[in-house]
């Protein structure tokens, strides 16, 4: 039996399963990245951020529902490698002043990756016609955003001082 072609619909499910495995690992880490945060402001935004994953997680599993897929994730080698990144900073860094500028640069890239991921898919969203969809990803798109934001204005306000 021949293979059918794939399409945009496979495209955008199997995206949508990459964003939430990364959803949950980055879950999973951000307790460990406040807990080494030595700024205050850092472990706050941190800490800020692991609630709103938790929202961003059941806007996924909502997104799952509208295409008729159960939710599940696909290894995202993407994540694994940025998240491992933040482990050798933590790891390497410990005690010293540049490790919250470590953390924090580990973070961005984490948003910066979320961002790509949830920009693609509200555009896909819209181009199959998953209206309902989209405004649950440009939800999700605005917070990745003004985390990433925030975590700007802390580097530039005071953590990258401090690790000079």
């Amino acid at each position: 039996m021949a293979k059918q072609p794939k399409d945009l619909n496979d495209l955008f499910h199997e995206t949508l399963k990459d964003i939430y495995f990364a959803e949950k690992q980055i879950l999973r880490a951000l307790p460990k990245m406040a807990r080494a945060a030595n700024s205050e402001d850092l472990r706050q935004a941190f800490e800020q951020h692991r609630t709103e994953t938790e929202a961003q997680i059941e806007r996924l599993e909502s997104v799952f529902e509208i295409i008729g897929k159960t939710p599940r994730g696909k290894t995202c080698d993407a994540i694994i490698g940025i998240l491992d990144e933040g482990k050798g900073v933590m790891e390497d860094f410990a005690g010293s002043d540049a490790l919250d500028a470590g953390l924090l640069a580990g973070a961005q890239a984490v948003e910066h990756y979320e961002i790509s991921r949830y920009g693609t898919l509200r555009a896909w969203a819209e181009q199959l016609g998953l209206t309902a969809a989209v405004p649950l990803l440009e939800a999700t798109l605005a917070e990745e955003t003004r985390t990433d934001q925030i975590l700007s204005k802390l580097a530039t306000s005071q953590i990258n001082a401090k690790a000079a």
